[in-house]
C-alpha cells in the first residue's frame, strides 16, 4: 500500500497516498504533525506536546485542547495513533520529506547527495510560526540545524561540480546563498566562476553585493581574500568602452563604478531605462527613525538592481544627496539617469506611512505615486512589505513610460533595445494582429543584437500565445522554432530572468519539457523575487503540475508586485484554472468572468468558463460560453482540444476539463 507524505521542507504539505494534497484547518494540526514528523519511529509525550502547542496555559487545559487537536487532526490524518500517555505515526503509513533528506546524507552516495538537495525546497515550514513561544524555540533550532546541513551538503556538490564544469557549480553556489546569503566563500567561488566565463561585470556585481549586504547585515567588510579576488578580476577585465574613474560614486549595470562629474552636460544616460532611488525623507521627528528609511531605500536599490533591464545606481551613490534639497533636472544629470524614485517616512504613534513618487528627470514630470501603510510591531516585515509594493508598482511604470519614450522617437532612429519594447507594447493588445506584430519587432531586436537573450525569450513566448489561442499555422515548424528561440535566451545569459522565465515557459508549454521549464522558471524567482512575469508563468506550470494551491499561492504574489499590470487578465485566467483543478467550480468561472468581461474573445478564459460553469450546474452560461467559443473557432471539438492545454502531468485533470466542456455542448 502507498503511503501518507508529510512534506516539511519549505511550504508544509500533506498528501494522501493517491497524490491528492489534503487541507488541514488548522495551525496547530500543523505543528503537531510536523512534531511528530521531526521524530521518525517514536512516539512523544502528550505531556511534551501540551507544553510545546500551549505553553501558557494550566497543564489540564492544555491536555484538554490536545485531546481536541488530535480529533480533529485524524479525520484529515487517519495515520495518527495514541494512547494514554503518548501521540504518534502508525508504522510504515507515512514518509516524510525531512526523513528522506537525512537518510540521503547519510547514505553519501554522489546519487544520494543530490537527491538530498532537490529535497531540501526551503527551510523548514518555511513562512509558517505559532505565537507559542516553546514551539516557535524548537522550530527555530529545527530550522538551524537543517539550515547548516543543507550549508555542507551544497558546498560538497559545489566542490565536486567545479572538477566537471563552471554552470554545475554556479548552480550550487547559488543554492548555498539562498540558504545563507553573506556566505562569503559562496560568493567568492561566484566571482571566480564568472570570471572564468569572462563575465567580469557579473564577478564585480557579486562583489558589490557581498559589501553591501555585510554592510548592512553584520556591520563588517570582506575579508582581504574577497577583496583581494576582486582587484584581480578588474585587471583581468578587458578595458571597458569609457575610461573608469576613481570607483567612488556610480555603479552600472555591468559591475563598472565610474564617478559622477559636477561637470554641466553630466554623464550620458544609457539606452536602458536607468534609476537612482533617493533618500526617503524621515518625517516622523525621530533621529532613531533614520535606519528604517535608509533601510527602505537600500532595499529597494537592491531589489531593482536584480532587473538586468536596468541600469541602478549604487546606494553609495544616491546617499550623497541625503539631506540636501535638490533639482531632479540637475539630479539626472550628475548621475546620467532617466528617472529618480523619491519618498518619505512618517511614524506616528501606532502607524507608519511610506510615500514614493517616481518622476522623469529631464521633464521633471511625476509618472507615479503612491502611499503604502502599517504598524511599527514588525518594523522589518513592514519593510520588505513596502520593497515589494514599490518594485512591484515601479517597475511596470518604469515599463510603460520607455515605450511611451520609444513611440515619440523617430523610426529612423531605433536600435534593438526600441524594438523590444515596441515589442511588448505590441503583446499587451491581445489581438492575432498585435501578436504578429510583436514577433516581428523581438525579432528585428534579434537582427540588430543577435545576443540579446531577453528578446529571445519574449519571441519564444509569443508562440505560446499562439497556441494557447490556436494561432499555429504549422506546427511542428513552429514548436520547433520556438524550442530554437527559448534554447536561444537561456543559453546567452543564465543570470537574466526575464529570458530564464519566459524560456523555460515556453519550453514547458509549447515543447512540452516541464521539467526543464520549471527548473528554469525557479531560477529565475531565485535571481529575482520581484519579478511578476517570473511568478505568474510560475503559477501557470503549478497548475500543470497538479499543485494548484501553491499556483494561486505564486500568481497572488504577481499580482501584489504588479496590480496594474496590462496582463492582469491572463493572470486571473490561470487563478480561475488553479481553482478549477482544486474543485472550486464556482470560484474557477467566477475568474474567469473577470477576464471576459474585459477580454471578451480570450479563448482560453471561454474554455474555462465553459467547463466551470457546466461543472458548477450553471447549463445556462456554460452554453453562452462555448456558443462564443464556437463562433471564434468554428472546428474546435474536444478530440483536438489537447492541442491547445499545457502539458498536465494529471491526466484526470483534462479528463475533467473534457467533461466540463462536453457538458457544455462541445462536440467530441
Amino acid at each position: 500500500m502507498d503511503r501518507w507524505r508529510v512534506n516539511l521542507l519549505g511550504r508544509f504539505e500533506l498528501r494522501a497516498p493517491d497524490g491528492r494534497e489534503i487541507a488541514l484547518g488548522a495551525r496547530k494540526s500543523i505543528a503537531l504533525l510536523a512534531l511528530l514528523a521531526a521524530a521518525p519511529g517514536q512516539r512523544l509525550s502528550r505531556d511534551r506536546l501540551a507544553v510545546l502547542l500551549w505553553e501558557d496555559m494550566p497543564d489540564a487545559q492544555a491536555r484538554g485542547n490536545l485531546r481536541q487537536l488530535l480529533a480533529a487532526t485524524r479525520r484529515p490524518a487517519p495515520f495518527l495513533e495514541a494512547d494514554g500517555g503518548s501521540i504518534g505515526f502508525s508504522a510504515g503509513m507515512v514518509a516524510t520529506d525531512l526523513g528522506d533528506f537525512e537518510k540521503a546524507i547519510a547514505e553519501d552516495t554522489p546519487a544520494a547527495l543530490e537527491r538530498a538537495a532537490g529535497l531540501y525546497r526551503a527551510d523548514l515550514l518555511d513562512g509558517f510560526s505559532l505565537r507559542d513561544r516553546d514551539f516557535e524555540e524548537w522550530l527555530t533550532g529545527e530550522r538551524e540545524r537543517l539550515r547548516e546541513h543543507a550549508l555542507q551538503l551544497f558546498l560538497r556538490l559545489m566542490e565536486r561540480a567545479t572538477a566537471t564544469g563552471v554552470e554545475p557549480a554556479i548552480r550550487w553556489a547559488l543554492r548555498i546563498l539562498a540558504v545563507d546569503p553573506v556566505h562569503e566563500p559562496a560568493h567568492r567561488a561566484l566571482m571566480e566562476l564568472y570570471a572564468a566565463q569572462g563575465r567580469h561585470g557579473a564577478a564585480l556585481r557579486q562583489y558589490e553585493q557581498l559589501r553591501e549586504m555585510l554592510a548592512r547585515e553584520l556591520g563588517a567588510r570582506p575579508e582581504p581574500e574577497t577583496d583581494a579576488l576582486v582587484r584581480r578580476i578588474r585587471d583581468d577585465r578587458r578595458t571597458p568602452a569609457r575610461p573608469l574613474v576613481e570607483p567612488s560614486s556610480v555603479e552600472s549595470d555591468g559591475g563598472m563604478r565610474v564617478q559622477a562629474p559636477s561637470l554641466p552636460e553630466g554623464l550620458a544616460v544609457p539606452e536602458t531605462p536607468s534609476i537612482v532611488v533617493l533618500p526617503f525623507q524621515n518625517l516622523s521627528g525621530d533621529p532613531e527613525q533614520e535606519y528604517f528609511s535608509d533601510g527602505i531605500v537600500e532595499e529597494i536599490t537592491t531589489a531593482l538592481s536584480r532587473f538586468r533591464s536596468l541600469f541602478v545606481i549604487s546606494r553609495n551613490s544616491a546617499f550623497t544627496y541625503k539631506g540636501r534639497a535638490v533639482d531632479v533636472r540637475q539630479v539626472g544629470r550628475e548621475l546620467g539617469v532617466r528617472y529618480l524614485l523619491e519618498g518619505s517616512v512618517r511614524k506616528a504613534a501606532n502607524r507608519v506611512r511610506i510615500t514614493g513618487q517616481l518622476i522623469e528627470a529631464a521633464s521633471a514630470a511625476h509618472l507615479w505615486a503612491d502611499r503604502f501603510d502599517g504598524t511599527p510591531e514588525d518594523i522589518f516585515e513592514l519593510q520588505d512589505q513596502v520593497t515589494a509594493s514599490v518594485v512591484g508598482a515601479i517597475s511596470p511604470a518604469l515599463e510603460q513610460a520607455e515605450i511611451d519614450r520609444v513611440k515619440r522617437k523617430p523610426t529612423e532612429s531605433l536600435g534593438a533595445y526600441d524594438y523590444f519594447l515596441r515589442g511588448r507594447a505590441a503583446l499587451h493588445e491581445g489581438s492575432v494582429q498585435g501578436h504578429k506584430e510583436a514577433l516581428q519587432l523581438f525579432y528585428r531586436a534579434i537582427e540588430l543584437d543577435p545576443e540579446f537573450a531577453s528578446a529571445y525569450g519574449m519571441a519564444a513566448y509569443c508562440y505560446c500565445h499562439r497556441k494557447t489561442n490556436g494561432w499555429l499555422a504549422d506546427r511542428q515548424e513552429e514548436i520547433a522554432e520556438t524550442e530554437r528561440l527559448a534554447r536561444r535566451a537561456i543559453e546567452l545569459d543564465t543570470d537574466d530572468a526575464v529570458a530564464l522565465s519566459y524560456g523555460g515557459f515556453a519550453l514547458a508549454y509549447v515543447v512540452g519539457e516541464l521539467d526543464a521549464g520549471v527548473a528554469f522558471i525557479d531560477r529565475a524567482l531565485l535571481l529575482n523575487p520581484n519579478l511578476a512575469n517570473a511568478w505568474n508563468v510560475s503559477g501557470w506550470v503549478r497548475v500543470w503540475l497538479g499543485q494548484p494551491e501553491m499556483a494561486i499561492e505564486h500568481l497572488a504574489r504577481a499580482t501584489r508586485l504588479s496590480p496594474l499590470d496590462p496582463l492582469t487578465n491572463r493572470t486571473r485566467t490561470t487563478i480561475a484554472h488553479a481553482h478549477f483543478f482544486a474543485g472550486r467550480y464556482d470560484e474557477a468561472a467566477s475568474w474567469a468572468a473577470m477576464t471576459l468581461r474585459e477580454w471578451p474573445d480570450y479563448q482560453t478564459a471561454l474554455r474555462m468558463a465553459a467547463a466551470s460553469y457546466a461543472l458548477a450546474g450553471r447549463l445556462p452560461e456554460a452554453r453562452s460560453a462555448r456558443e462564443r467559443l464556437q463562433k471564434l473557432d468554428p472546428g474546435l471539438r474536444i478530440s483536438n482540444l489537447e492541442d491547445e492545454l499545457g502539458p498536465y502531468g494529471q491526466r484526470d485533470y483534462v479528463a475533467r476539463y473534457a467533461e466540463g466542456l462536453r457538458a457544455a455542448g462541445l462536440p467530441d
